[in-house]
């Protein structure tokens, strides 16, 4: 991504997207060269206009997430049900494990 950033940079700056000054612009920020790189996204960059490309992206709508899907009501109240019903039954087990403790 520094690369495509790098490139991008230059263009704003009105500077010429090419494989010594997009290797300056990364390594003045610190960033490791690799040249298989640099040269494989100036290529890639040969002849496109890029304001035309930044506008296109710009336009393009974002893709909407999917809708979740409604719940059902009945579901949640009775999930709610069972789990009262196991705390019902967990506390009666123990007062009868205290009441048998008592009673040796």
């Amino acid at each position: 991504m520094e690369y495509v950033y790098g490139a991008m940079l230059l263009h704003s700056a009105g500077k010429e997207v090419n494989e010594e000054n997009l290797s300056k612009v990364l390594e003045a920020a610190g960033i490791g060269i690799e040249d298989a790189r640099v040269k494989a996204l100036t290529a890639s960059l040969d002849g496109v206009d890029i304001e035309d490309v930044i506008a296109s992206a710009a336009a393009a709508p974002a893709a909407a997430a999917p809708a979740a899907a409604p719940a059902e009501e009945g579901s949640a109240e009775e999930e709610e049900a069972a789990e009262e019903e196991e705390e019902e039954e967990v506390s009666e087990e123990e007062v009868e494990e205290g009441l048998g403790a008592l009673f040796g």
